[in-house]
């Protein structure tokens, strides 16, 4: 097939922000995390799906499955899809307080 490009479960993008490795990045509906650390404005590779343990905010409780949203203010992970991005599910409980939680991400666009 001449025209297939790449899976895509890796994606290279321009950083919109600083990212270190393992970190969360969302750029416009891509949601990913930083393979390496990225500078803003520089291009790096972002991991869009597989299960990650990444900041949460520390006062939820999080049920295994529930779904999950990336607050890009404040670059964590929330159960509140009130003007935020759709990233997954919990892969595991989480516990408040907890500052991280594991991630299930499926690399969709929503």
């Amino acid at each position: 097939m001449k025209n297939f490009i790449q899976p895509g479960s890796i994606l290279t993008l321009t950083a919109l922000y600083a990212v270190a490795s393992g970190g969360g990045h969302l750029a416009g509906a891509i949601f990913g995390v930083a393979v390496t650390t990225v500078a803003a404005g520089a291009q790096g590779e972002f991991k869009r799906d597989g299960v990650f343990e990444l900041p949460k905010v520390s006062a939820q409780a999080w049920t295994q499955g529930v779904k999950v949203y990336w607050d890009d203010t404040n670059k964590q992970v929330t159960t509140t899809a009130s003007a935020n991005t759709l990233i997954g599910a919990a892969a595991a409980v989480a516990a408040n307080p907890s500052a991280t939680g594991w991630v299930l991400l499926d690399g969709a666009i929503r």
